[in-house]
């Protein structure tokens, strides 16, 4: 089969986006046509890109001869009649629905049969931008990240009329620009930014609870479940003013689904103006490029240690009690703890009051310790008091666990743990995806992990920690707040048994 190649790309907006796809076009060998409609604004891109391709050489990257040749292929057009000899166009324009179909649908009229249309759109629905062309068949999505050179994957989107050659063929280019494509249905946030309500969503709801602050929870899931960037850290890099309305957009596309429920908090900072790097302070303050965050209070000091009990339905108990023994604890091991004895609980998604209620244990020595991730895979360990823990027994808790040099988070009861909330809606968003055939299981991993920075694909890290303890942890957690944000997915309890991992996707 011939391999798809486009030798003239055209380009409509020349913003980060544009200038990105710009980039990457002219650098697989394409000519690219650069065209915006506000003055100016396509000579600045083409500057912006041969200053680009002049550090590039100078660092070594490319000689200057091929640097000479990715700037001679970039042309700056005034109108969409200067697009007729393309054989691909691809917009990156403002998100806005009427626009873009005004936009197609004047394309339509200039550009050949043999043309393929194609939208950068981060959100919009691609069936719905072609609804009025002539030619649906070759319109698609193709959405690129910012920014484009350096986050190596791409969606392919085909609308409802989207003829199979057409993503064929723009799959096929996306490789000859060293990206990595995916294929996705035309839903809501497509596959990327559909995953990635796992993450801050939960944090922000977590946060809402009054159970730990941002910098904390950032910690937690950088430390022990070894995201690159915490999920605030990861908000104020994108910006509110861009990750907020996407929370929105999926939230009413789905019509009102709960899990996907934006946050008071994000919207009251966007209205403040409070977005991030870009403005100096977000969920944390810059001072130039720097971050400022207050460094962690030292463990407490405790001149005597109680004795420790670690209740039976405690999760990895055995784990647990080995890792008590290389710190030294005195482990009682009654049937039930001396009046003395510190308690401890390792719940899955149960808030640590509940469990000392039912387990009869006295809540004023109880705190829990998050046992879904072996401790040897972390460099974080993350405690939880309740209501009527007494702070003696809490700072030995801390003072305890932190005996080998580890960090250690001490939060306020919730219903699970961060790290365990916020993995288990991660892995339940990812199998919901699955189960309604937006992607094939390989292409998610594949994206969120080219596209959102997780150590691991979401499913892949329902195998690492366990699907059936995801699966528990999610049935807890509907128990505890009594709703259906957390109801776990039908593919994620049918696989659960036997496994997420991509040897058991293919059907």
């Amino acid at each position: 089969m011939q391999t798809t190649f486009y030798p003239t790309v055209g380009i409509v907006g020349t913003g980060a986006m544009g200038r990105g796809i710009a980039q990457i076009a002219a650098q697989a060998g394409s000519s690219v046509r650069l065209m915006d409609a506000q003055e100016g604004a396509a000579e600045k891109a083409r500057k912006a890109l041969c200053n680009q391709w002049d550090r590039m050489t100078e660092k070594g990257r490319i000689s200057a001869e091929i640097a000479d040749g990715y700037k001679a292929s970039i042309q700056i057009v005034d109108t969409l009649a200067d697009l007729s000899g393309c054989n691909l166009v691809i917009e990156a324009i403002v998100e806005r629905l009427d626009i873009k179909k005004a936009l197609f649908a004047q394309l339509e009229s200039i550009v050949p049969d043999h043309t393929v249309l194609a939208s950068n759109t981060s959100s919009l629905s691609i069936t719905a931008i072609a609804a009025d062309l002539q030619h649906p068949g070759r319109f698609a999505g193709f959405h690129f990240f910012n920014p484009v050179p350096l986050m190596k994957v791409v969606e392919v989107i085909a609308g409802l009329k989207t003829e199979a050659a057409t993503c064929h063929g723009l799959s096929e280019y996306a490789r000859q620009t060293g990206h990595t494509p995916v294929h996705a249905q035309d839903t809501p946030g497509f596959i990327v930014n559909h995953a990635g309500r796992g993450y801050g969503t939960e944090a922000l709801r977590i946060v809402s609870e009054g159970i730990a602050d941002f910098a904390t929870i950032d910690r937690i899931l950088r430390d022990q479940a070894g995201f690159k960037l915490g999920p605030f850290e990861l908000m104020d890099l994108t910006g509110l003013d861009v990750s907020h309305p996407v929370m929105e957009s999926i939230y009413h596309q789905y019509y009102e689904e709960d899990r996907y429920r934006p946050s008071v908090i994000t919207a009251q900072r966007l209205a403040g103006g409070l977005l991030g790097r870009k403005t100096g302070e977000g969920f944390y303050r810059y001072e130039g490029s720097v971050v400022q965050v207050f460094a962690e209070a030292p463990a407490p000091e405790v001149s005597q240690m109680p004795p420790v009990w670690v209740s039976p339905r405690a999760a990895r108990r055995s784990e647990l009690l080995q890792l008590l023994k290389n710190l030294g604890a005195h482990i009682e091991t009654g049937q039930s703890p001396s009046p003395q004895a510190l308690t401890l609980v390792a719940p899955l998604g149960f808030d640590i009051t509940t469990v000392a209620v039912v387990e009869r244990l006295d809540p004023a020595r109880t705190v829990g310790i998050d046992m879904l991730i072996d401790d040897a895979a972390t460099r974080r360990r993350v405690l939880a008091t309740n209501p009527a823990t007494r702070s003696d027994m809490r700072d030995a808790a801390h003072a305890l666990f932190a005996r080998d040099g580890k960090a250690v988070s001490v939060i306020r009861d919730s219903g699970g743990f961060v790290t365990q909330r916020v993995v288990a809606t991660i892995v339940n968003i990812a199998s919901d995806i699955c189960q309604q055939g937006i992607c094939s299981p390989k292409d998610l991993e594949t994206a969120v992990t080219l596209g959102l920075g997780y150590p691991m694909g979401p499913l892949a890290m329902g195998d690492r920690y366990g699907a059936t303890n995801i699966l528990e942890v999610l049935f807890n957690l509907q128990t505890v707040y009594g709703d259906q944000r957390y109801r776990p997915s039908p593919w994620l309890r049918r696989r659960g048994a036997i496994g997420l991992s991509l040897m058991h996707q293919e059907n």
